[in-house]
């Protein structure tokens, strides 16, 4: 009986033996399986080769390009800082593509992945300058005004930017939003006087007070509150409100005695 236990014993460690080569052969083949296709997605280079050779063609105009090998980069060396950075560069890219929706959502995704890291006020702030730029034309100034347009990627872009103050106050990124805050609360008060004097001109003069009114309360301060005051008297006249257009004249009188009119009332 002890004779039959040691031959199991010993036939089972022959098969072993033969069987560790395969095994050992497998695993191996397996590894270079492994190997190949990662020489096939790095191309031998490093994350930094990958990260400059991205930059590069960004730079010499190729965007495509640029994020497919940023992507290519994250794809290979997904733990690296370069990969991290290039998340950010496909953002900015998609921005000066003037892709803005895509830019914006990559944004959005980075600040959700990696809320609390030390590049991440960067991703707040250049979400509200795409967010900004998205109501823009190369004409502003000079024959178009963007307050005359929608005006939601601006509500957007001031929203943005108090989640960054609120976020991280004590950064360079809070302390620019503070100086563009004060520009989009100028373009949000002047959009609002636009629509005020539409209603004007169509003689929906309770809507227009109403939107004078908005103006005052919710954007203080800016310079289209002398022209919200104006326009409320004016509205007040034509419904036979005396006494209330007597008073915003007054308040205008004596908060802005210097102003003049600078918007028409004709078609």
């Amino acid at each position: 009986m002890k004779n039959t236990n040691n031959i199991s014993r010993i036939k089972s460690i022959t098969k072993f033996v033969l069987i560790l080569p395969l095994l050992t052969l497998l695993l191996s083949g397996c590894w270079w399986e492994e190997e190949t296709k990662r020489e096939s997605i790095t191309k031998g280079w490093s994350p930094k080769t990958f990260f400059e050779q991205a930059k590069d063609q960004i730079a010499a105009g190729s965007m495509d390009k640029g994020i497919e090998l940023y992507e290519q980069l994250q794809a290979a060396y997904p733990g690296s800082k370069y990969a991290l950075q290039s998340k950010l560069e496909i953002a900015y890219a998609l921005y000066k593509s003037e892709d803005y929706e895509q830019a914006i959502d990559r944004l959005n995704s980075y600040i959700k992945l990696y809320p609390n890291h030390f590049s991440t006020p960067y991703a707040y702030y250049l979400r509200g300058i795409v967010s900004e730029d998205k109501s823009r034309s190369i004409l502003d100034g000079v024959l178009t005004d963007n307050a005359q347009r929608d005006v939601q990627s601006v509500r957007d872009a001031f929203n943005y930017y108090l989640a960054l103050i609120d976020k991280f106050p004590k950064t360079e990124y809070a302390d620019e939003a503070k100086s563009r805050l004060i520009i989009l609360r100028n373009i949000l008060s002047r959009h609002e006087l636009f629509v005020a004097i539409f209603y004007t001109r169509k003689e929906a003069n309770i809507a227009a007070i109403n939107r004078t009114k908005y103006i005052i309360e919710k954007y203080p301060n800016t310079p289209s509150v002398p022209a919200a005051l104006h326009l409320m008297a004016h509205n007040y006249d034509a419904i036979n409100a005396d006494t209330l257009a007597k008073d915003t004249r007054r308040v205008l009188q004596k908060s802005y005695p210097l102003y003049t009119p600078h918007y028409s009332l004709d078609d």
